[in-house]
C-alpha cells in the first residue's frame, strides 16, 4: 500500500519547510521537512542548504522508509484490513514520534485488535513533549485522527463520525463537567449532522 496525497499534505503542513539546516527542539540538526541524519541520507550538517525540489525528494524518501516500517509492524493480515487513509494516519504518526514509539503504543495495539474506533482517541494521548501538552501536537493528532476516519472516497470524515469521536475524546476527561460537555456536544453535533444529511438528500432530488 502506497502513501497517498492526503498523507503527504498532512506531513508537509505540520513539519514545515526549512531549506537551511537548523537545530530542532532536541538539538538535532534538521533540514527540509523535518529530515535528520537518523532518517538516512543525506547527512545534515551545520550550514547545509538544499532546494525546494531536494526537500521534496528527501521527504518522499523518508516517508517511504517509514511506510515500509509501519507496514512491517502491522503485518500482512492487518494491512489487508485497513484503507490507504488509515495507513497514512499511522505513517504520519510514526514519522512524528518514531517507529519505536508506534510499536510500543496503544494505537498500534488497537489497530492489531481491530478496535478501529479507538484509534483517534488513543492518538490524542500523544500530545506532550518535555512533559507539556503542545498545541501543535494537539492539532497534528486531531488531523491524523480525521485522516484515519476519512473514507477513501472522501476528503473528510462524515459529520456523524466526527461527532461520535469528539464526544469520546471529551468523555475521557475526568469530572462531571466533562460528562455534561460531552452530552451537549453530542446533541448539537448530531443535530447539525442530521440537518446536513437532509439538505444533501433534498438537493439530490432536484
Amino acid at each position: 500500500m502506497g502513501v497517498n496525497k492526503l498523507t503527504f499534505d498532512l506531513i508537509r503542513r505540520f513539519e514545515g519547510l526549512r531549506l537551511r539546516a537548523y537545530r530542532d527542539a532536541a538539538g538535532v540538526w534538521t533540514i527540509g521537512y523535518g529530515h535528520t541524519s537518523m532518517a538516512g541520507p543525506p547527512k545534515v550538517t551545520p550550514g547545509m542548504r538544499i532546494t525546494g525540489e531536494e526537500a521534496e525528494r528527501i521527504l518522499r524518501q523518508d516517508v517511504e522508509r517509514f511506510a515500509r516500517q509501519v507496514a512491517k509492524a502491522l503485518g500482512p493480515d492487518v494491512m489487508a484490513r485497513i484503507n490507504d487513509n488509515q495507513f497514512g494516519a499511522l505513517v504520519s504518526f510514526a514519522f512524528n514520534v518514531g517507529i519505536g514509539n508506534l510499536k510500543r503504543s496503544s494505537v498500534l495495539r488497537a489497530v492489531r485488535e481491530g478496535r478501529f474506533d479507538d484509534v483517534p482517541r488513543l492518538l490524542m494521548r500523544w500530545t506532550k513533549a518535555g512533559g507539556r501538552r503542545l498545541r501543535g501536537l494537539v492539532r497534528r493528532r486531531r488531523a491524523e485522527g480525521r485522516l484515519w476516519m476519512t473514507p477513501p472516497a472522501r476528503r473528510r470524515p462524515p459529520p456523524t463520525t466526527m461527532a461520535r469521536h469528539k464526544v469520546r475524546e471529551i468523555a475521557e476527561r475526568p469530572g462531571l463537567t466533562a460528562a455534561w460537555a460531552a452530552f451537549l456536544l453530542a446533541a448539537s453535533m448530531l443535530a447539525a449532522a442530521v440537518w446536513r444529511e437532509l439538505v444533501e438528500w433534498f438537493t439530490s432530488l432536484f
